[in-house]
């Protein structure tokens, strides 16, 4: 079903470019009310605080292999988005996941033996460019605030992430990921259909940690973020639906047994 991003550049990255104020003195950007990099993508990776309110439009699960980060789906199948249109428009209002926000921009090492991470952009996108309209990049030589808030999003970003990687460590830590399955029954169907190919908490081993530990976590909010998880799960079935409404759900095999998607 998913697993996470692997290439040389993130998801929805085709190029970096560092921004600077001699290259780019006199670039804008654009705000845009369409989002065609999401076409097609059906797993965006998800921080830990936005549990909260992600759990709320996406089922919420980990990928599979040894790096499990956090994916919101907005759709059962590679290539499908139930969420946003031909056009990149989103049909109805819906939480947008940080990851989405923070395009074009991204915090990146220019050399590998550095530590230090500069502000880049996607220079093939149509939001950052020497165009006539848009916000300024640099005023008198300087980060204009739009910039500024650019690389603050970024920078709270980096520590979310970590954040949510020291969340896996934990689960980690207590063998609570295990590999998921989600058996979806369709009417007029006699087999159901079957999704695997991602990680969930493992309810039975949830159960058996300790009191103390379950206090631990309580205190700090993991708890809450764990059945956050298992309670978004539930939406499985409506993006099911919604893919079928849309036509772009998984075909039954003329055998009438449908295929199991990974």
């Amino acid at each position: 079903m998913a697993s996470a991003p692997q290439a040389n550049l993130p998801l929805f990255y085709k190029d970096l470019m560092p921004l600077n104020s001699r290259d780019h003195a006199t670039w804008r950007a654009r705000s845009m009310d369409a989002a065609p990099w999401l076409i097609g993508q059906h797993a965006i990776p998800l921080t830990v605080e936005e549990f909260p309110q992600a759990q709320r439009h996406f089922p919420i699960i980990f990928a599979s292999g040894d790096n499990p980060v956090p994916l919101a789906l907005m759709g059962l199948n590679e290539g499908v988005n139930v969420f946003v249109n031909a056009e990149g428009k989103f049909d109805a209002p819906v939480y947008l996941p940080a990851y989405i926000r923070r395009y074009p921009f991204l915090l990146a090492k220019l050399t590998p033996d550095t530590e230090e991470l500069s502000l880049c952009f996607d220079p093939t996108c149509d939001m950052v460019g020497d165009f006539s309209d848009g916000e300024p990049l640099f005023v008198d030589n300087q980060p204009s605030e739009g910039t500024k808030n650019a690389l603050n999003f970024c920078e709270s970003f980096e520590q979310a992430g970590q954040r949510t990687g020291q969340f896996i460590e934990e689960l980690k830590k207590h063998d609570l990921l295990m590999e998921g399955e989600v058996a979806i029954q369709q009417e007029g169907v006699e087999a159901p259909f079957i999704y695997r190919g991602f990680q969930m908490i493992n309810q039975e081993k949830l159960r058996e940690v300790r009191g103390d530990v379950l206090r631990g976590w309580n205190q700090s909010g993991l708890l809450s973020l764990i059945y956050a998880h298992l309670f978004s799960l539930e939406l499985m079935r409506d993006i099911f639906a919604r893919q079928q409404a849309l036509g772009k759900g998984p075909q039954v095999p003329s055998a009438a047994k449908p295929e199991a998607v990974n």
